[in-house]
């Protein structure tokens, strides 16, 4: 068996002065003798520049270009690191085995599947595709189980296949702790993810998780192709190691019979365990590789002396035994520290970051480019969004879209828009269309049969929602909610007559749109979190209608303005989402214990990827760094109003930042 033969060598290797091109840490990584090696490269170390000279290295001491396997977790990774090791050494990308653990994963299936009983005509299903197969195997099984909306809808149920799938833990385990809203029907799950299996099997077809769970059997299946992987790659490169989880660590391991493993990456940026990465894949490696050597790269060159100071501090709090040691080190000069900023509330926090960007931008010279603002959860940013809008700041939201376009704020505002004015019909059709197999058209017709009725008998809409003239116009599938949904608009509708805004929120949050939001997210935790901060921003209302119309407006404010993309703007991201991004001036908000930590964490004793979190939140600041937290939460939810400074900033040193105080008057 063979793959494509390599095309001859170029004459000669352009000559490549290792030494004056890296530095010291570098050069040790780069041209260390084949082995297992674990090269940990800090923040901002030049991490990718180590990898891609590695290649170019192995190339140099004769090293033909098919013998190296280059595993990354972006296709986008290995095409910019294979072209630089083109205009460093001659040798084209195609030549290389360089991808995606999926993209060779189906290189692989493509060539050997057989071994394994996968013919080589099979397809590969698209998210779509593989959530309307997995439906069809869940109704056959039970024709019922989407009829009940808490249950989760097929791309929900998918997510926790999938998840289970590639960490490869029990799905108990799973829903326990990634999707507890589903525990009482862990059993379930199951017989469904069988019958979803055989139904891929009978029609010839792969989703995306096989192609790492069958490239995983075809070497621990197939010896004589496991054994031709080994012999044929030489050398396996990874890179992020620590983003790899159990299916692609035992992959990299099954490949690497020979050792001749170089795994780059860095235990402190674990921060993808809710998609699957495997923090113990990076702290076993020398375990599971033995004879390995450890490679620090700790020469920073993005970050201040001091903020990498802070950045230490961070990872010095970590326990003991559960992680590598590093420390990093600037490439730069002094400069100021990082500031520690404690803010009355989410509005005077947002105040201060506007004034201080304001300076940064119109007295200080800083592209608004280069100036980001980091939070750990979406909701977070809610005020710093009207802020910005206010003022008439551009921004671009990086991770995911404004806070009043997400979708399941849009519908619990149309639920509340309807309610308040059961005329406006463009209200009801968001919300009537939640229901099963009620489409546009449907909800049309509802609508139009209780505007009658209710008419014709001089009744509230409400009122004729649940009467038999009404129901009949109501989707067969829909009916059995139909009781619930009118109960739950006639109990917001009586809270509209008594309570504040905020309670009525909250009711509305927690009746038959609370159900609905369980059974159709995956991250329903999350998204129910984004809905409470609603409940805080509608303590400030003492009328519905002011809340409403002010929703109206500012969605308006952070909504009409495109912003040019080739245009300066602000940044606002998840912390998550700037991974591997650097900005000038960094403003992390909402540094809070039960926020950051979030509070899910501190309440599950585990806290440590959250620390992780804070970490890469840090490193991303090359110039800057305002660290700020409120003093009140905003919002309502479990934990009371105060807030405590986040336990991250309480195990450093006061020496390592200084603290700003804000004056009531927006003064520092």
């Amino acid at each position: 068996m063979d793959f494509e033969l390599d095309q001859p060598r170029p004459a000669q290797i352009p000559p490549i002065d290792f030494r004056a091109l890296l530095n010291e840490e570098q050069f040790a990584a780069v041209t260390a003798p084949p082995g297992p090696l674990l090269v940990l490269a800090g923040a901002g170390s030049g991490k990718t520049r180590t990898l891609t000279y590695r290649v170019a290295y192995l190339l140099a001491q004769g090293v033909k270009p098919g013998e190296i396997l280059l595993l990354t977790f972006t296709n986008k990774a290995a095409k910019e690191m294979l072209h630089r090791v083109q205009d460093l050494t001659g040798f084209e990308p195609q030549r290389f085995w360089g991808g995606t653990f999926h993209s060779l994963g189906h290189r692989a299936l493509r060539i050997y599947g057989e071994a394994i009983g996968l013919p080589r005509n099979f397809t590969i299903l698209d998210a779509d595709e593989s959530e309307s197969l997995l439906k069809q195997a869940v109704e056959s099984a039970d024709k019922l189980f989407f009829k009940d909306k808490t249950h989760p809808r097929p791309g929900p149920l998918f997510s926790v296949l999938s998840l289970a799938r590639n960490t490869q833990l029990p799905l108990a385990e799973t829903v326990e702790k990634n999707f507890p809203q589903y525990a009482d029907l862990t059993h379930r799950f199951g017989p469904f993810a069988a019958a979803y299996e055989k139904r891929k099997r009978a029609q010839n077809v792969v989703d995306y998780d096989d192609l790492l769970e069958l490239w995983l059997k075809l070497l621990l299946e197939a010896p004589e192709v496991a054994a031709y992987f080994a012999h044929r790659f030489r050398h396996v490169l990874v890179d992020e190691y620590q983003d790899t989880n159990t299916i692609q660590a035992q992959i990299v391991d099954r490949l690497a019979g020979h050792h001749c493993i170089m795994a780059v990456g860095d235990d402190a940026q674990c921060i993808y365990s809710w998609r699957g990465a495997n923090f113990e894949n990076i702290m076993s490696f020398p375990e599971r590789h033995p004879g390995t050597v450890i490679h620090r790269i700790e020469t920073n060159y993005r970050s201040t002396p001091e903020i990498l100071a802070f950045a230490n501090g961070v990872l010095l709090a970590q326990p003991k035994g559960r992680h590598f040691d590093k420390e990093l080190r600037a490439a730069r000069g002094h400069a100021q520290k990082p500031y520690v900023v404690q803010a009355m509330d989410d509005r005077e926090q947002a105040e201060f970051i506007l004034k201080r960007i304001r300076a940064l931008t119109e007295d200080e010279g800083v592209s608004a480019n280069e100036i980001a603002i980091l939070y750990r959860s979406h909701y977070l940013a809610l005020e710093i969004q009207l802020a910005l809008s206010r003022a008439g700041m551009p921004y671009q939201i990086t991770s995911g879209v404004k806070f009043f376009e997400r979708q399941h704020v849009r519908d619990l505002v149309a639920l509340l828009r309807f309610v308040y004015n059961p005329s406006d019909s463009q209200a009801w059709q968001r919300i009537a269309v939640l229901l099963p197999k009620v489409g546009e058209k449907g909800a049309q017709k509802i609508y139009d049969a209780a505007t009658d009725h209710a008419r014709l008998l001089q009744k509230d809409f409400l009122d004729v929602l649940p009467s038999d003239d009404v129901i009949s116009k109501v989707a067969k599938d829909a009916r059995p909610d139909w009781e619930n949904f009118c109960a739950s608009l006639s109990q917001v509708a009586e809270a509209m007559r008594t309570a504040r805004p905020d309670a009525t929120v909250e009711l509305a949050i927690d009746g038959w749109y609370g159900d609905y939001l369980k059974g159709a997210y995956a991250d329903y935790m999350d998204r129910l979190e984004e809905l409470k901060a609603l409940v805080g921003f509608a303590g400030r209302f003492e009328e519905m209608q002011d809340l409403l119309a002010q929703i109206v407006l500012l969605n308006g404010e952070t909504s009409d303005r495109q912003v040019d993309p080739d245009a300066e703007a602000i940044k606002l991201t998840t912390v998550h989402q700037a991974k591997g991004l650097e900005y000038d001036v960094v403003f992390l908000i909402g540094a809070a214990d039960g926020q950051l930590p979030t509070r899910r964490s501190i309440e599950g004793g585990d806290v440590e990827e959250e620390r992780r979190l804070f970490y890469v939140a840090v490193t991303r600041a090359k110039n800057e760094l305002y660290i700020s937290y409120p003093k009140v939460a905003s919002r309502a939810g479990p934990g009371g109003m105060l807030l405590t400074p986040s336990r991250f900033l309480l195990e450093l040193s006061s020496d390592l930042y200084e603290t700003l105080r804000i004056k009531r008057s927006f003064g520092w």
